[in-house]
């Protein structure tokens, strides 16, 4: 069964997140736009190439009303010093979640049991914590954050337009698709 169109699940978990460990619920997510980015571990060669991406594109996340989580299996006190020490993470401003039990992973469908790791998988959740966009692949690819913006940007476009589409690269001001019967074998 597809997470798509599906309320985020109760979750309690602890983050790292401006200098401070704090706690996180499903509840934190609603009331604005999120997209968790899960990772498979911390202090790794891949994932600080995508937290760095994260952190270039936030300014962007947040003019559109949109928090970045980023989320691996290890513990909340293993991402302030992953913060402290690599460069590429030490710019994020956003909430480093530790997911040792797996409630998240598992949650959402990246958890490999043999690892005890994540896959790479992006989330975009609207106010309502509702998942709208989903992306899971293999954890040898990293991701491209601008794509993930580009969705949440489309996720938002047709949650305030009821009734049109955002066609393939659709982009932030382009036109959209209103879909009817009139456009059948048209395109």
């Amino acid at each position: 069964m597809s997470l798509i169109n599906t309320q985020v699940q109760p979750f309690k978990v602890n983050a790292f997140h401006a200098g401070e460990f704090v706690e996180l619920t499903e509840e934190s997510l609603k009331g604005k736009w999120s997209v968790l980015i899960f990772m498979p571990a911390a202090f790794t060669f891949n994932c600080p190439t995508e937290i760095e991406d994260a952190a270039n594109n936030y300014a962007e996340f947040q003019k559109a009303g949109a928090e970045v989580y980023i989320v691996t299996t290890d513990t909340h006190f293993s991402h302030k010093v992953w913060h402290e020490t690599s460069p590429a993470v030490g710019k994020a401003q956003f909430p480093l979640i530790g997911d040792p039990t797996h409630q998240l992973t598992n949650a959402f469908g990246v958890h490999i049991a043999e690892e005890g790791l994540a896959l790479r998988g992006t989330f975009v959740i609207n106010p309502e914590g509702v998942i709208k966009t989903l992306e899971i692949h293999s954890n040898e690819i990293a991701r491209d954050v601008g794509e993930t913006l580009r969705k949440l940007k489309a996720a938002q476009y047709t949650a305030a337009h009821p009734g049109e589409v955002c066609p393939a690269k659709w982009k932030e001001g382009e036109a959209t698709l209103a879909p009817s019967l009139d456009l059948v074998g048209k395109i």
